[in-house]
């Protein structure tokens, strides 16, 4: 089957056996190997991407079910002159990874979490992180990282 979709801003069509998920189009057919699969049971969220704005997990998804969307990968977040989005400045900044595989799915997630909740609190954060696991840090650094983000995305919007 084809599938037309846009990705990262541009448009896109790939021909793709019916039951190909949408993190192997990323992956194998675009070369974003910025998304990550992790646990292959959408549990880990390392292959966390916006779907027409909303954060999803690729490995859960066909390619065909993504059809005319528009879809953004951690490659696509930074402005195209390389300046990271907030929320990866708020990543390094606050030294919220440390192996860095969980780090693109968390990014995406924590971009959606601050867009639906905006001043989000200690609590609310771990409680909206829940669908993304990091087996490193501890998530001290990630709520401290995502709480700067989101003050700073909401300060540039």
């Amino acid at each position: 089957m084809q599938v037309q979709l846009k990705v990262n801003g541009k448009a896109q069509s790939v021909d793709v056996p019916a039951n190909t998920l949408l993190v192997q189009v990323l992956r194998e057919q675009l070369h974003l190997t910025g998304t990550h699969v992790g646990c292959d049971t959408a549990q880990c969220g390392a292959c966390t991407v916006m779907l027409n704005g909303r954060a999803v997990k690729s490995c859960n998804m066909l390619a065909g079910q993504a059809e005319g969307a528009e879809v953004t990968t951690i490659e696509g977040l930074a402005q195209p002159d390389g300046t990271m989005h907030p929320m990866q400045a708020a990543f390094k900044d606050c030294h919220g990874l440390q192996c860095g595989f969980c780090t693109p799915g968390m990014v995406m997630s924590a971009v959606d979490l601050c867009n639906r909740h905006p001043g989000a609190t200690e609590g609310q954060v771990r409680e909206l992180l829940e669908g993304n696991i990091c087996r490193c840090t501890g998530y001290q650094n990630i709520v401290k990282a995502v709480q700067q983000g989101g003050a700073a995305m909401a300060a540039a919007a």
